[in-house]
């Protein structure tokens, strides 16, 4: 498997951990967002959104993270990154695109590059806009684990260690790239204190370390 991404791309971050959960191997192929190299024909040719991650696997080419993750979940099933219920899935499924849907489109590189080049936000306002929008939605993130804690409560079942229940799943994925990022932009993490629970027990693990940009080899600080 031939993995196409950029270290610091939250996207790429999400299927390096699936990756790593699952113990699978790729060849890691380095596309410089900021550089603009998936601008560039040698990956425009393979990639028709221009995007990143893109995995090439038996000859076969797949985009968006989300999709990747759900296609090596169902071919490498262990261990599962979806819970054996649908109730059960629909909650992971829930959570994962809290991050993906909502609070990554509008804070993405590509939408940050348009603040600053074409519209001329500056950097300061620039960088209000990603603290507003990560937090804001970090804050509902926090109020669906309250719920799905009293849920479980509610259920006999005990508490997550996770995002849901006792083993990593697509949700951790999605979250611990964007505290990264968060962390990153210095957005304000107080007061979440399941979220940030969460990313402290996700990077206990091997897996997520591993995964981590400063463990991939473009990285630079």
């Amino acid at each position: 498997m031939k993995l196409h991404n950029y270290y610091r791309s939250s996207a790429s971050f999400r299927v390096r951990i699936a990756m790593a959960l699952k113990g699978l191997d790729f060849e890691y192929l380095a596309v410089h967002l900021a550089r603009g190299d998936h601008k560039l024909p040698a990956y425009a040719d393979l990639s028709a959104d221009r995007l990143v991650p893109l995995l090439e696997v038996d000859g076969e080419r797949l985009s968006q993270s989300m999709a990747i993750i759900e296609y090596l979940d169902e071919i490498h099933p262990e261990p599962p990154l979806l819970p054996a219920d649908a109730l059960g899935r629909a909650r992971v499924r829930a959570l994962a695109q809290m991050v993906a849907c909502e609070i990554h489109p509008i804070n993405n590189l590509r939408v940050l590059k348009y603040l600053s080049s074409v519209l001329k936000v500056d950097e300061q306002a620039k960088n209000d806009w990603y603290r507003h929008w990560v937090r804001d939605g970090l804050e509902n993130f926090e109020r669906q684990l309250a719920q799905l804690a009293e849920d479980r409560r509610r259920h006999g079942l005990p508490p997550s260690i996770y995002c849901w229940g006792l083993q990593p799943t697509l949700a951790d994925c999605c979250l611990v790239p964007q505290i990264f990022n968060a962390q990153r932009f210095e957005c304000n993490l107080t007061g979440l204190p399941l979220t940030m629970a969460v990313f402290e027990a996700c990077m206990k693990l091997p897996a997520f370390q591993q995964a981590q940009p400063a463990s991939c080899p473009d990285f630079q600080p």
